[in-house]
């Protein structure tokens, strides 16, 4: 997890976890279901659905397994008995696995699971997994998967993170860690990731980065009910999702809202997402955080009404940091590594009555080797071994440079930003767009010490706003945090940002 303006917890969320209504009926048949809230009707189509998942076939398909959920474990035991690329058809009902914490299915390579409409396997919160193993391939359709009890940072489908798999139309929920791990190519589609105890999924794979990730048309709400940034403060291991070291992701036209916490957060050694067509909203934290991360396009997207809990719980503490709904820290656009785009790119967004907008943020003390890099044992892509970051040749050229993330070439544009105080329910510090960095201190080798980081992402990383339209009392954060411009002094010299933009401040109350 990124540092801010110095180490602490995320917020937590109030005992009551935020549901919507309408993509969120029913029971869990896991535990309590959260107490649910209203939300305003989004306006741009959204993936509902978690409140009306499509209906798996009524019938077996030609060739495939019956799974009887009367008999206890009968899904694992055919699916050993039986060969590769095998299609599995669950009969309505309850199935289970057997009473064992690591009883589990195994499929093999091209294993295909289909629910008929009511099928759920349920594990009773006694198995720890649903599905694991590698084998490549498996597609999981029409099913809804609950009530498993995985610990924390492990998760309940794909459990192994094997390559290839196809989540669709699928319903995970109610259960603990993760409800979804993910592999190499794999595709979560038209599903309901909901209620899980730490993340909806999480994109985490030991050895060789995650690629070809695509999440499309998925509906992401109210998860980590466990709350496990107040139960290991400072952890940043929550999430709607959180991606881990993935090389390439399509994340569009998902639903992701009323989660405890950040909606999507990559951290660390991600590169090259693209992220458009969503809907963020009421998130207990940040829309988005993409943390010592590289290149990026974020486009079309509707963020509202986000980081209301953190956002506001620190300003009430005093803290004087921008805490924003979009937050990048420590990442940027790096040519050397390749992507679809050598920039961050964010455009033709709508972020409407959020805590702040966006921050762009570097700390100083940061960087390969040092003890404030909380990205442990990690070091940039640019860097193949982290101990050559070290005095003195971390103080000359390229290693000045490449053993630390950067904020830079980030290019916010075309976008709208509206603030109405009155719906935020903010006098202050709910109202600021940033590019800031810390005073630079310790370890005492570092080359980075003072104002030299605050002064490179402020005027010298290509970090550019321009063109944007922005209705509300806005404010702009330059260098630091106790530089707090307004419009005139934003657009003037030295910074001369926002070109082409405009400013209401009437409009937004």
């Amino acid at each position: 997890m990124g540092i801010k303006w110095r180490h602490r917890a995320w917020a937590a969320a109030p005992p009551a976890l935020a549901l919507l209504a309408a993509g969120c009926a029913g029971t869990s048949g896991a535990g309590t279901e959260p107490t649910a809230r209203p939300s305003a009707s989004p306006a741009r189509s959204v993936a509902r659905v978690c409140a009306q998942p499509p209906a798996g076939p009524a019938k077996a398909p030609a060739g495939a397994v019956t799974v009887d959920p009367a008999v206890a474990g009968d899904l694992a035991a055919k699916t050993k008995s039986s060969p590769p690329n095998t299609t599995f058809w669950l009969r309505p009902g309850k199935h289970r696995l057997d009473p064992d914490r690591y009883s589990q299915v195994i499929p093999k390579e091209g294993d295909r699971y289909l629910g008929a409409p009511g099928a759920v396997l349920d594990g009773n919160k006694t198995n720890q997994y649903a599905f694991g193993g590698t084998a490549r391939d498996v597609t999981i359709g029409h099913l809804t998967v609950q009530g498993f009890a995985a610990p924390q940072n492990e998760g309940v489908v794909n459990h192994d993170s094997a390559d290839g798999w196809v989540i669709e139309h699928s319903t995970i929920q109610y259960n603990s860690g993760a409800g979804l791990m993910a592999g190499a190519r794999q595709r979560v589609s038209a599903s309901c990731l909901r209620g899980n105890g730490q993340y909806g999924m999480n994109a985490y794979k030991a050895g060789d980065p995650i690629s070809g990730l695509v999440l499309e048309g998925n509906e992401i709400t109210a998860n980590n009910t466990e709350d496990w940034e107040r139960r290991k403060p400072g952890c940043g291991c929550t999430g709607g999702v959180k991606f881990w070291a993935v090389n390439g992701a399509d994340i569009r036209g998902n639903w992701v809202h009323d989660n405890r916490g950040t909606g999507l957060w990559a951290d660390t050694n991600n590169n090259d997402f693209r992220i458009e067509d969503n809907v963020l909203e009421a998130n207990d934290g940040a829309a988005l955080i993409y943390e010592t991360s590289y290149n990026a396009v974020i486009r079309n997207n509707t963020i509202r009404r986000n980081n209301w809990v953190e956002g506001r719980k620190y300003a009430d503490r005093g803290d004087n940091f921008p805490f924003a709904t979009v937050y990048l820290s420590e990442s940027g656009g790096e040519p050397r590594i390749r992507a679809r785009t050598d920039k961050i790119d964010i455009y033709r967004n709508t972020l409407e009555n959020n805590w702040s907008g966006i921050t762009l943020w570097e700390n100083a003390d940061r960087f390969c080797n040092s003890p404030a890099n909380t990205s442990s044992g990690d070091c940039t892509l640019l860097v193949r071994h982290s101990d050559r970051c070290a005095r003195p040749t971390i103080a000359s050229a390229p290693l000045y440079a490449d053993c630390r993330w950067k904020t830079q070439r980030v290019d916010i544009h075309n976008n709208r930003f509206l603030l109405d105080t009155s719906v935020v329910k903010c006098t202050a510090k709910c109202d600021r767009m940033a590019v800031l960095a810390n005073y630079g201190t310790y370890p005492d080798w570092s080359p980075y010490q003072g104002e030299r980081v605050a002064e490179a992402i402020t005027l010298e990383q290509h970090n550019r706003w321009h063109d944007n339209v922005y209705t509300g009392p806005w404010k702009f954060v330059a260098h630091d945090p106790a530089r707090v411009l307004d419009f005139g002094q934003w657009q003037g010299t030295p910074y001369q940002q926002d070109p082409g933009s405009t400013l209401d401040p009437r409009a937004g109350g």
